[in-house]
């Protein structure tokens, strides 16, 4: 379990594609998504948070912090980023941030000592997940160095794309591979019902 890098499940998009409400919240197996991504994430991890806007008493069962935005106008998972960061450099030791997307709940078991590997090979630099040649940019290892220009980028530029900001900065790619026994693509989200109904299926055969 990593002391020296705090992590962020980024839980605050307002889901348009399911009707709204959280998708972190939706049921899956015996719990949540959110609740089979912690089961995931959060062994790999001490210092962890929720980025959440809205009252976080509907996150209070997990015990942990929620983060609201720091930017108004819900500015997408930047402002998310950028608020882990902040939370970060004020209140823990971590010299970087790991965040994961809250909808996408079988996330590697080795993501965090993969990017913060990566990222100790190329210092300063944001180590970004993919998969199959695609890029995951919500899946990333965030040096707290980079919050100023996140910042300037995000509120001064108002530029919300979060690949925008990894192209500009300094990154390297870390590949995973798809979990062979269920051809499972790691970075495999929910975006709409039929997607939450293929995720319960696949956690049945992974478990069973």
């Amino acid at each position: 379990m990593r002391r020296d890098i705090a992590g962020i499940v980024l839980a605050g998009g307002q889901s348009r594609r399911m009707g709204g409400g959280d998708k972190s919240l939706l049921p899956l197996g015996s719990g949540s998504v959110l609740d089979q991504i912690l089961s995931r994430f959060g062994p790999q991890i001490e210092i962890l948070a929720l980025s959440a806007n809205g009252d976080p008493e509907r996150f209070s069962r997990f015990g942990l912090p929620v983060l609201a935005d720091t930017v108004e106008g819900f500015a997408g998972p930047l402002a998310g980023i950028l608020t882990g960061l902040e939370w970060a450099i004020a209140g823990t030791p971590c010299k970087a941030v790991v965040t994961a997307a809250g909808d996408t709940p079988f996330l590697p078991l080795d993501l965090v000592d993969r990017l913060a590997a990566a990222a100790r090979d190329h210092p300063g630099s944001i180590a970004v997940a993919s998969s199959a040649g695609r890029r995951h940019p919500t899946f990333a290892l965030w040096p707290t160095e980079c919050r100023d220009a996140l910042r300037h980028f995000l509120v001064d530029e108002d530029n919300r794309r979060v690949s925008d900001f990894i192209e500009r900065h300094g990154h390297v790619e870390v590949e995973f591979q798809f979990v062979q026994s269920a051809g499972l693509d790691p970075f495999f989200n929910i975006n709409v019902p039929d997607d939450l109904a293929q995720a319960a299926r696949l956690l049945q055969s992974m478990t069973s």
